[in-house]
């Protein structure tokens, strides 16, 4: 779907300044009201207001287009509320799309009142992996030097007021350096090379999961990949859409399209669900410029999520065993925005020993999309409470998910509640399979 709309409508009537980029009138105005989408969003479930859920905010939308309505602060508040989940896009029966409807008013926003904040974090901070590092290190500090485990021995998170307990609770398990210092670029397939295939490393993935994105690199070289990790990726955009800074994701667009093309590579994967669900709304998002159209779409068609990837290939059977119980959150920018939803099971499925067992409402939203936690931390916490009371559910040990933003606010859920509970990527549980008895997929001939 492409960020924005492609012309003007109806600003001669509306109390907006000339020359805005605004939705078209096919993005919001055919809502029949129906309510279909009030059922699935997880914020009107919470409320139970009509500003709160989908139906309000292409309501709102449509009044400030069309002039009935200012452009004030507290209607943008309503579509920052979003979840962006893509829930109501699903079940919508004539094809409004909510969810990306209030992207594009947060958009609108930013044309109006550009903040400078977001232009320093999206234009100045984000875009360089280095910089990123920097504002990291602190963190790496804590956790390196052991204060946090101390921290923890002590029971002196609980005297913490909620909030920032919960914004240390986000924290996963930090690798010492960035994985983006350590991870070569190039690794070589075992055996023979069937494949010769680019990683997209994620900031997340590298600043905080790296045990993950090693993992993946690692199952993909153990089943005939070459894999290139360019170090020089900026940020998929993903954050820059969703606070209306449309401008930076073009220009990282760009810079990240160019980078593959060099590699000549077949395919691009990621490990993270977010990057995955980005890299391939580039087509959409470069639609409109001549020079890169067909270049954006032609790198978005060879993006796929690692396991989306892996169930494509003949994939060699793990022989190690995982007496574990495990569960699967879907990431809503994985199931929705990609489509990919079997492809993680059909993984798990082949651990031996690994009994798995579905989550109720596993594709239902868990609260995160991105930052909720931190701009809405109430409501926030109140949708992660409905997905860890179906994870408790379940019984498992583990839970398992491909997004980081969802594995970090999993792991507040398990905090919180004192589980002995494990929060990972799928990727990682195939790895660890692979590696409890040092196996090496044998050596397959072309065909």
């Amino acid at each position: 779907m492409p960020i924005l709309g492609a012309k003007d409508n109806h600003l001669s009537e509306a109390k907006l300044p000339p020359g805005l980029k605004v939705p078209t009138e096919e993005e919001y105005l055919y809502c029949i009201r129906c309510g279909l989408c009030l059922s699935v969003c997880p914020l009107y479930r919470e409320e139970l207001t009509e500003t709160a859920g989908p139906r309000g905010h292409v309501a709102l939308a449509r009044k400030l287009l069309e002039g009935d309505l200012e452009a004030t602060p507290n209607l943008f508040e309503q579509m920052y509320r979003c979840f962006g989940c893509q829930a109501c896009d699903e079940i919508c029966p004539v094809g409004i799309k909510p969810s990306g409807l209030a992207l594009q008013m947060r958009h609108l926003q930013e044309q109006i009142r550009p903040a400078r904040w977001k232009k320093l974090l999206f234009g100045r901070i984000l875009p360089y992996p280095q910089r990123l590092e920097r504002l990291t290190w602190p963190l790496r500090l804590y956790q390196g030097l052991g204060i946090r485990r101390l921290f923890y021995a002590l029971g002196l998170r609980w005297l913490m007021p909620p909030y920032l307990r919960d914004l240390e609770s986000m924290l996963p398990h930090l690798p010492q350096r960035p994985l983006r210092r350590t991870l070569p670029e190039r690794t070589g397939a075992v055996g023979e090379e069937r494949y010769r295939i680019g990683f997209f490393l994620g900031c997340a993935q590298s600043l905080l999961f790296g045990n993950e994105s090693s993992a993946t690199v690692r199952v993909l070289s153990l089943n005939g990949c070459t894999v290139i990790t360019p170090k020089a990726v900026k940020c998929c955009g993903m954050p820059a859409i969703g606070y209306g800074r449309r401008d930076e994701v073009v220009e990282a667009a760009k810079h990240n399209i160019r980078l593959f093309e060099q590699l000549q590579v077949q395919t691009i994967v990621t490990d993270c669900a977010t990057c995955g669900s980005t890299l391939k709304e580039y087509g959409d998002i470069l639609s409109s410029d001549p020079e890169w159209a067909e270049r954006a779409r032609a790198f978005s068609a060879d993006v796929r999520d690692v396991s989306e990837f892996l169930s494509e290939i003949p994939l060699e059977k793990p022989t190690g065993r995982l007496e574990l119980r495990v569960t699967y959150h879907d990431p809503c920018h994985l199931r929705r925005a990609q489509g990919v939803w079997e492809a993680p099971r059909k993984l798990l499925s082949m651990i031996d020993g690994l009994d798995f067992v579905e989550l109720p409402e596993a594709n239902w939203c868990c609260g995160s999309a991105g930052s909720q936690l931190i701009t809405h931390h109430d409501t926030s916490l109140q949708v992660l409470e409905r997905k860890m009371n179906n994870v408790g559910k379940t019984g498992a040990q583990v839970v398992a998910s491909g997004c980081p933003g969802c594995q970090m606010h999993l792991q507040v859920g398990v905090r919180r509640r004192r589980l002995k509970m494990q929060v990972t990527h799928p990727i990682e549980l195939l790895a660890k399979a692979y590696d409890a008895k040092g196996q090496r997929p044998r050596r397959r001939s072309r065909s």
